[in-house]
């Protein structure tokens, strides 16, 4: 199994004291546009605000370990097969209701998120993960259409960034941005190392880490009146390609991140306070300050990413999964509240997703890479619940790809994504365009918002 380093904040910072080196200071930094083989229509501009945060689990989520059933056979035949990873006892919350008078139990780090359950608007969709179309067991041993390299840290983040089934395209965040053509500098917003997910054929998001000033070198001197003129003769500047591409790409992205500072330094205040310490928790501040910042300016679309590394738990799960729950829970359930006290509870949705899930089977003190997961969704939208099924727990069954507990999805990243988008706006033939897997699917639509 293959291993690669995730981005982290402090790669982030390598970029920006290199950047700092040229005169950029701590300015945002804009990706190139790519193109995508589906182009999707350009839809009447919006009449409202909504945003969508995405909350990437680096490293492989055990989402066997998040949400537990509780009907009695399911639950012996986990325990039996999970042995010490099990959760048994106090490290199952009290129980959850599902539909048709199922139980499930949550992780016991997930404390603030299993009492949001209780006001309907958190939502847990059951194994979901990267699918080409509906596959079987026997399909897939047979060699079937499936994922390409199953398993690999790298390539699996980029298909489950990119909502497609290969190793290269836009990221499907991107893309359901790119439905209302030219965006401004905050529409796509990554709070770790600039991501594919935000990458669409027109829309390059910006990457701002908690905490950065983002200001440009050489610009604040007195008198003022010279310094002004620094900043008009930068500006001719950046007017200037010469019909270079290259060069008018570069000047593109410089007077984005330009404007992105002049659009936050004139913003007032700091921004909600009280979030954890932690890294997600600073994050999640920092959106729900760019969320108040741009939802007070009018009618648009946000996306957000929001990176929690860690999961790639091969040993020592127990604690280490307890640990990054718990991180998760205070700060997405903080971040909620906030974001209803704003005013913006029905107009914003986060969610979960991370590159696969884990091997039911353990391996040792932790657990080896698999494929289908379950993610969750919170927001003022969301119709709570469960939604999807439990994959039968019996090594080699019917939905195991092997031996050990790899689920095979039933729920693929295109549903969820098209669920998500609909709420967004998308109209349903960019829906059909950004996901373009979507088609060999019966449901595009799994329920889980509220489009009222």
């Amino acid at each position: 199994m293959s291993h690669t380093h995730t981005p982290t904040r402090r790669n982030f910072l390598s970029l920006s004291s290199r950047l700092a080196a040229l005169g950029l200071g701590s300015l945002a930094f804009s990706r190139g546009t790519s193109v995508y083989a589906a182009d999707v229509v350009q839809q009447d501009p919006v009449t409202d605000y909504k945003a969508l945060v995405c909350i990437y689990l680096f490293g492989g989520n055990d989402g066997n370990n998040v949400i537990v059933p509780l009907e009695s056979a399911q639950l012996t035949k986990y325990q039996t097969i999970r042995g010490g990873l099990a959760l048994t006892g106090g490290k199952l919350l009290p129980p959850i209701a599902g539909p048709n008078n199922t139980e499930y139990a949550l992780h016991y780090g997930l404390t603030e998120l299993n009492d949001l359950y209780a006001t309907g608007k958190l939502a847990f969709v059951l194994n979901t993960g990267l699918l080409q179309r509906p596959i079987t067991r026997t399909e897939y041993q047979a060699g079937g259409s499936a994922p390409t390299n199953l398993f690999s840290h790298s390539d699996q983040t980029v298909q489950a960034l990119t909502g497609v089934p290969t190793t290269d395209g836009t990221g499907w965040g991107g893309r359901l941005l790119d439905c209302w053509g030219n965006t401004d500098t905050l529409s796509a917003i990554s709070l770790a190392s600039p991501s594919l997910f935000l990458q669409g054929k027109n829309v390059g998001g910006n990457a701002i880490p908690p905490g950065v000033t983002l200001n440009l070198n050489g610009m604040s001197f007195w008198p003022s009146n010279e310094a002004a003129v620094r900043q008009q003769a930068l500006n001719t500047l950046l007017t200037q390609d010469g019909g270079n591409v290259l060069r008018a790409t570069a000047n593109k992205s410089m007077s984005n991140g330009l404007h992105l500072a002049q659009t936050l330094q004139s913003a007032s205040g700091s921004g909600p306070t009280g979030f954890p310490g932690t890294p997600i928790g600073r994050q999640l501040q920092e959106v729900a300050r760019l969320i108040d910042i741009r939802a007070q300016q009018g009618p648009g679309r946000q996306v957000f990413f929001v990176a929690h590394d860690g999961f790639d738990t091969h040993g020592g799960q127990d604690w280490q999964h307890w640990y990054l729950l718990s991180n998760l829970s205070q700060s997405l359930a903080y971040f909620h509240n906030v974001i209803g006290g704003l005013g913006h509870g029905d107009k914003v949705t986060a969610f979960t997703q991370s590159e696969f899930g884990r091997t039911l089977q353990p391996s040792g003190s932790g657990s080896d890479h698999a494929w289908g997961n379950h993610l969750l969704v919170l927001g003022g939208a969301v119709q709570g619940g469960v939604y999807g099924a439990m994959p039968e727990f019996t090594l080699g069954g019917p939905n195991d790809a092997n031996n050990r507990g790899v689920w095979i999805p039933t729920i693929s990243t295109a549903q969820v994504g098209a669920t998500l988008g609909r709420w967004f706006g998308a109209t349903e033939s960019n829906i059909a365009l950004a996901f373009p897997t979507l088609e060999t699917f019966t449901t595009s639509d799994l329920g889980f918002m509220n489009l009222a």
